[in-house]
């Protein structure tokens, strides 16, 4: 996927370059900011950014990574929140802009941000960070490129979802441990009920189980068919819907032309929510692949949280 919100130190990032959540004269500060020049090595760092200084709000400039893992720090400018009327959520999309921007100049294949502004010049983190997945996602519509969205604190991991509080509620009560080891065991006992009784069942003639070159002939449709039927019958147009599952051109492609591809978990859900389709669909799509949505795991009890919610924003 080209697009990822992860929660990680962002100096900790090996990836071609790594955002420095500057200010405008590039001088080491606090937060993020005070994170990378430490990693990187204060005074290479701080000769190379005087050098650059001053960098305009809204805009980016790049120096070497030095210590860091990244290859590159690109040091982006955002505002200083002053109540969200001085024009700031413009600054702030220019910001992320200018850095993506200098990410293409340098021909970068992965580059990953920090929540900008959203520390110790004050912008609402909720409001931050749907600037940030906005700006990314328009700039991902025409260029290919891994961008990671790198949070480090759990508030701004919860802030933007209004619904964190039913997502932790349907957790509660859907995801429930004590029933998956219940059934585990329910399958135990079934195992040994059935190791007691095939013995004496095996001397009796019974209907004709089918070989299993007639099962192979009875196949059911690959999960390749089931995808581009879906697409056919709801009249969508496949580059929207490989755009809305946060998937790659190219890995778009090898399912097409593929009809025996397997693909992971993951890209059969995130289709199921582009193309929108309702839990019934997304089950029969997942058993296509081989797989299924368990109740014994967190992430496929929050997938099916939103579809029932109708909410189909991948991100």
């Amino acid at each position: 996927m080209p697009f990822k919100i992860i929660r990680q130190d962002i100096s900790a990032m090996t990836c071609d370059a790594i955002v420095n959540a500057a200010n405008s004269e590039l001088r080491e500060g606090g937060g993020v900011c005070g994170a990378i020049f430490a990693a990187a090595g204060r005074e290479d760092l701080a000769r190379v950014c005087a050098e650059q200084a001053p960098c305009p709000v809204g805009r980016a400039v790049a120096t070497p990574g030095f210590a860091l893992p990244a290859k590159y720090i690109i040091h982006a400018v955002g505002p200083v929140w002053q109540g969200g009327g001085r024009g700031e959520a413009d600054l702030l999309a220019g910001a992320y802009r200018s850095a993506l921007e200098l990410a293409d100049q340098l021909e970068l294949a992965s580059i990953a941000f920090p929540l900008l502004s959203s520390g110790i010049y004050g912008y609402p983190k909720a409001e931050a960070l749907a600037i940030a997945t906005e700006t990314i996602r328009t700039y991902l519509q025409d260029h290919e490129r891994m961008v990671y969205l790198v949070l480090f604190d759990k508030a701004a991991m919860a802030a933007g979802s209004a619904r964190y509080k039913d997502i932790e509620r349907y957790i509660d009560d859907h995801y429930i441990e004590k029933r998956a080891r219940e059934r585990r065991t329910e399958s135990f006992e079934f195992l040994q009920t059935y190791d007691m009784n095939v013995v004496s069942q095996d001397a009796q003639e019974g209907p004709r189980v089918p070989g299993l070159t007639e099962r192979l002939n009875d196949l059911d449709i690959s999960f390749n068919e089931m995808l581009f039927r879906i697409i056919d019958a709801k009249d969508l147009d496949e580059v929207a819907v490989y755009k809305r599952a946060n998937l790659d051109r190219k890995l778009f492609s090898k399912i097409r032309s593929n009809k025996n591809y397997r693909p992971s978990k993951a890209t059969v859900l995130a289709l199921a929510v582009a193309m929108k389709l309702d839990l019934e669909e997304t089950r029969d799509l997942l058993d296509k692949a081989g797989f299924s949505l368990s109740r014994s795991h967190k992430f496929d009890v929050i997938v099916e949280y939103f579809i029932l919610e109708g909410t189909y924003d991948i991100f």
